[in-house]
């Protein structure tokens, strides 16, 4: 319950920040947000109740990784998000474009690979995880949108009191192939 209160909050938020200009959002962006934005995403699709969809999501538990499929991306996702005891320390491959938020207040980057998803305004969503590399030691991140497969750990993390969902990279490949930018499902 007290999941889902967040998640009406984060859609709250998110639904105010509508009107600001995209300046204004490219400043006030933070891993925060864009996991809080991908919770919301994935939330919305928690409302179409297909069996297929829901059988689908609970088998991809049962593996040593779990994989999140292009085509179930969302309902997934959300999965991972609504049920995360279950997931933590888990670990994830999915694939996404990668890209990087600069959050000014705590003079932090944070590092995202996402699909584009059903949003409060559109299209203008996004989903998918926070990507860190623990032992960063001769290791990089991709360029600004390429389409990446990560692997790594689920794991949560607090900061300004709230709890986040992040996955401890364990490979981040740039791929050559790209799959669907956009889910809906």
């Amino acid at each position: 319950m007290k999941r889902l209160f967040a998640a009406a909050i984060v859609c709250m938020v998110l639904l105010t920040a509508c009107g600001q200009s995209s300046d204004e959002n490219a400043t006030t962006t933070t891993a925060a947000t864009t996991s809080a934005a991908a919770t919301t995403s994935a939330a919305a699709v928690s409302s179409a109740q297909p069996t297929e969809t829901t059988e689908a999501v609970t088998a991809s538990v049962s593996g040593e990784v779990v994989e999140i499929k292009e085509k179930l991306f969302l309902a997934q996702l959300n999965d991972v998000y609504l049920n995360q005891d279950e997931y933590l320390g888990k670990t994830i491959k999915f694939e996404g474009m990668f890209t990087k938020y600069y959050w000014e207040e705590t003079d932090m980057t944070y590092y995202l690979v996402y699909r584009n998803s059903p949003g409060c305004c559109g299209a203008d969503g996004q989903a998918g995880f926070e990507v860190l590399w623990k032992d960063d030691k001769g290791k990089t991140y991709p360029q600004e949108n390429d389409w990446c497969e990560v692997t790594g750990t689920l794991e949560s993390y607090e900061e300004e009191g709230e709890s986040y969902l992040r996955i401890a990279l364990s490979s981040l490949t740039v791929l050559p192939t790209r799959g669907e930018e956009f889910v809906s499902q």
